[in-house]
């Protein structure tokens, strides 16, 4: 898929760490497999494409080719080998421009307008920086008039609370319209979440077992090895909650359980998830009390390796009562999903890096087979996000030999393994939507206000008892209060499983 019209993606923050490993990463993914416009060397014998350019802005002074410099020095780590093309990272390079901006500035956005006047098309402004700066460069764009047809992205954490949050939106819908304002959240690009709005809208077995009559509870899981990776000081103002429940966690549960849209157009789908962050039972602080685990790693081991807990992390106080970890139990009120829980868990220097959805069936209503069949989650469908994506139906069936012994079989689909083709990381396929203009897979005002509106008694509560989180070692799945929030309602995680 070739770009058809041009572009110019202005890149804020481009020296910090999320465009370095991400957005520049993403950005290649797609030049190298000519997705963002044409990138015919043979041809143009310039090697530049002429549909797009980058223009790349930081505080830091700087040129371009020392700016192509830097990318040489931090990008090109991030780039995986299976895409690294040494030709097309120099053809890559020649579509980067830099520009050091300095926001404190009026008139530097003025020279940028000018800059951006020598091109035609749309602009993109990706705003890969801190949550404080959105305000002051919205408002630098709109005093050069560059909000106009433009396109502006938003780096999640989207403020830190509800209020937070709607004076950021307010300000930013004050400059730009709702249809111009796409809020990243890249669980959303990954294949497998597409898949599975394949799975339940496009195959008509799936369908009738997608109910709380068949379904007796689902688990939505994203665990990482990692710990803060020297970004103490920033997780210290985010959090666990923060940083994952109210936006990744939240967005794949509405996705899960949304009814069929009227259409897959942007609005027909985000109505549908704006429908089912509504239909949240509202917590309150007993419920608080009982379902929600909050905890923080100490010192353990990784892979055989040993690491610091969280305390010990460089720019973690040592009496920190930040959590790096978060499980609980969400209930729907609505017909599709009464009384079917929801458990949703997130930590940091976990078990194991793995992001999956767990759709546990009931047991049959009658063991004709053996006790085996009368255990819930015997049946379940596992569609796994990463660290390989893939969905894999689990079931039962008869062992060899005399008897009817059963055993636990299961289909699977690895993607890898049956798509063969060039396969778009999640970064990648949102960018080409925003330079395309489609706004499907980004989050929109009502959504993340109300994921907002969820949690906010979550924060409230922990903001007034004086517990802290509970202590887990690193390499485990969490304290085991964890554990015990689902035995409360006769289950288990599915790593206890395995």
């Amino acid at each position: 898929m070739n770009t058809p019209s041009p572009y110019t993606f202005v890149l804020f923050g481009a020296t910090g760490d999320l465009s370095l490993r991400k957005v520049l990463p993403a950005l290649f993914r797609a030049f190298r497999t000519g997705q963002l416009g044409a990138d015919d060397a043979k041809d143009s014998g310039a090697g530049a494409t002429d549909a797009g350019r980058i223009l790349a802005i930081a505080r830091k002074p700087m040129d371009a080719p020392a700016y192509h410099a830097w990318c040489e020095q931090h990008v090109r780590g991030h780039i995986k080998p299976d895409v690294w093309d040494e030709s097309a990272w120099k053809r890559f390079l020649d579509t980067i421009d830099y520009m050091p901006l300095d926001l404190g500035r009026e008139d530097e956005f003025g020279v940028l307008a000018e800059r951006l006047s020598k091109r035609p098309g749309v602009r993109i402004f990706y705003l890969a920086t801190g949550p404080s700066l959105f305000i002051p460069i919205c408002e630098g764009l709109r005093s050069a008039k560059l909000n106009e047809n433009s396109r502006i992205v938003l780096e999640k954490p989207l403020g830190h609370d509800l209020a937070s949050s709607e004076a950021i939106n307010d300000a930013v819908g004050a400059i730009f319209r709702e249809d111009q304002i796409y809020r990243i959240d890249h669980y959303l690009g990954k294949e497998a979440v597409q898949n599975l709005l394949a799975l339940r809208f496009g195959n008509a077995i799936f369908e009738p077992l997608w109910r709380r009559e068949l379904i007796d509870n689902i688990q939505i899981t994203i665990a990482e090895e990692i710990g803060v990776e020297g970004r103490g000081e920033f997780y210290e103002q985010t959090g666990a909650l923060r940083d994952m429940v109210q936006n990744h966690l939240l967005q794949l549960l509405a996705i899960v359980a949304m009814e069929p849209p009227l259409s897959m157009d942007a609005d027909a789908v985000r109505d549908e998830k704006l429908r089912v962050l509504r239909s949240l039972r509202q917590l309150d602080d007993e419920s608080v009390s009982r379902n929600v685990v909050r905890g923080q790693y100490g010192g353990g081991a990784i892979r055989n390796s040993a690491v610091p807990g969280y305390t010990d992390e460089p720019g973690v106080p040592p009496d920190s009562q930040t959590e790096t970890f978060v499980a609980l139990k969400a209930d729907i009120d609505n017909w599709r999903w009464a009384g079917v829980p929801f458990f949703l868990r997130t930590g940091k220097r976990l078990g194991e890096r793995v992001a999956e959805i767990v759709v546990n069936y009931r047991a049959t209503p009658y063991p004709l087979l053996g006790d085996a069949t009368a255990q819930p989650g015997v049946n379940r469908l596992v569609i796994r996000l990463q660290p390989n994506e893939s969905i894999r139906l689990y079931c039962l069936a008869k062992q060899p030999g005399e008897g009817m012994n059963l055993q636990s079989v299961h289909l699977d689909l690895a993607f890898d393994q049956f798509f063969k083709g060039h396969r778009m990381d999640a970064y990648e396929r949102l960018l080409l939507d925003v330079i395309n203009g489609r706004l499907a897979l980004f989050v929109r005002r009502d959504e993340q206000e109300q994921a907002w509106r969820w949690v906010a008694p979550i924060q409230a509560y922990w903001s007034r008892q004086h517990k802290g989180p509970k202590r887990y070692a690193a390499g485990t799945w969490g304290p085991p209060a964890a554990s015990a929030l689902l035995t409360q309602y006769g289950s288990s995680w599915m790593e206890e499983d395995n």
